[in-house]
């Protein structure tokens, strides 16, 4: 008896996918819940566990190809007298270009697969948790790249997640892994393993490029750059540090204060809070604000709705969640649609700042630079003129100039400034 495999649904308004790495041939045996395929979409990147035992006995959809939801992926037979195909007729492996692993407990558990139905998840036995493996192919070519780069021999590392895969994770932990360096010694620049080499573009990635090369040419875009002092901030952090993390479990940084300044303003500057759709121009009821998540795959961005409302430890609580999950490529695709304005934290990588491209059907983006500390001339209420040592940040709005005139930028940009100068967030710890 023979099983058809589908492509299930992968969220709300994804209607295809693309084979990037099939995980099993033609002639190997798959548990239930093992991971079969691995699939890419606009919004996110997938494995697809076999809702079926048995032996795949056809592949019909080869790696690079697209499939509509509810296509016929493989054939795998699940009788006691299945047998495999043809030897000759077995399908390409080819070299993955994304490779996301969908991670599950070590210990047989649910299998949370990030797909909706039709596939099923049941319980994983004993049998569908495959024994871990050290081969370094069955990893991703980025971990494999982590891996080049900090001299970790991959024969060595024993892989955490789905049937045993080896991920980033595994390789950080592993005992030779080289920390980052924790001070301003310089340490020798590691050559990529991917130099001289050449590689397709991952689906995503190709996604990216194409809505990066339409914004750029569908609108006219400039940036506007203002320099705050969050000297206040930065105090009031250090102040109430433990409890936040006694009241929360997590650490508080500067990115929730940023969102919340930004989201008030936003109320007041719709125009930096909108859409162009024809001739129209459409006002969003709700500051649902995108936050860049760099990850292995690419640049996604999650959202985090109705910022306007929440307090500074649900903001932080959300953006922990969200990039974690978005990192472990764990997301649900809706949790991915839907912004209205878009924050980057250009300084997580140590840039003062950048100008960002507006996510179309956005018209605006705020990029926040590294908080540096710097003498800074400063005047008291008198008057007078001094130096002192400031926390420093640059704030660079990026919009489209079809809706957003200079002056509405720098009212907008004013408006976070003297929020975040003032510091008056006491009220909006939550905690």
């Amino acid at each position: 008896m023979s099983e058809n495999v589908t492509l299930p649904a992968l969220g709300e308004s994804v209607t295809e996918g693309t084979v990037t790495r099939w995980l099993k041939k033609v002639g190997d045996t798959v548990a239930v819940d093992e991971p079969l395929v691995e699939v890419s979409t606009d919004k996110v990147d997938t494995e697809i566990p076999s809702p079926f035992a048995g032996v795949v006995e056809q592949i019909l959809v080869q790696e690079d190809d697209t499939i509509e939801v509810g296509g016929v992926l493989a054939v795998i037979g699940t009788g006691a007298g299945s047998a495999p195909a043809p030897a000759e007729a077995p399908a390409p492996v080819a070299e993955p270009v994304s490779a996301p692993v969908v991670e599950t407990p070590a210990a047989p558990a649910p299998f949370a697969a990030p797909v909706v139905a039709p596939v099923v998840a049941p319980v994983i036995s004993p049998v569908a948790a495959p024994a871990a493996s050290s081969d370094p192919t069955y990893v991703t070519p980025l971990v494999r790249k982590f891996a080049a780069e900090h001299g970790i021999d991959l024969s060595n590392v024993a892989g955490t997640g789905v049937g045993g895969r080896i991920r980033k994770e595994d390789v950080v932990a592993a005992p030779t892994h080289t920390p980052a360096p924790t001070s301003a010694v310089a340490t020798p620049v590691v050559a990529s393993a991917q130099r001289g080499t050449t590689e397709p573009m991952s689906r995503l990635r190709k996604v990216l490029a194409e809505r990066a090369v339409a914004s750029m040419q569908q609108t006219a875009q400039l940036t506007t750059v203002v320099e705050v002092d969050v000297t206040a901030v930065a105090t009031m952090r250090q102040r109430v540090q433990p409890q936040f993390v006694a009241a929360t479990g997590g650490k508080l940084n500067f990115m929730p204060f940023f969102a919340l300044a930004a989201a008030e303003a936003l109320k007041a500057h719709p125009k930096l809070n909108a859409s162009i759709e024809g001739d129209n121009i459409v006002f969003h009821p709700t500051e649902n604000i995108s936050f860049a998540v760099d990850t292995e795959r690419g640049l996604l961005t999650p959202v985090i709705r109705d910022v306007s409302t929440l307090t500074i430890a649900q903001i932080a609580s959300q953006i922990a969640d969200l990039a974690a999950r978005t990192r472990e490529n764990k997301l649900k695709p809706d949790e991915l649609g839907g912004g209205t304005f878009t924050l980057t934290n250009t300084g997580s990588r140590g840039a003062l700042f950048d100008t960002p491209v507006v996510f179309l059907p956005q018209v605006a983006i705020l990029g926040t630079g590294i908080v540096t500390k710097r003498p800074v001339v400063v005047t008291d209420a008198a008057g007078n003129d001094s130096i002192a040592i400031r926390s420093m940040v640059y704030l660079a709005l990026s919009y489209d100039h079809r809706l957003v005139d200079g002056a509405d930028a720098s009212r907008f940009l004013v408006d976070v400034k003297a929020r975040l100068e003032g510091a008056a967030f006491e009220a909006n710890l939550g905690i």
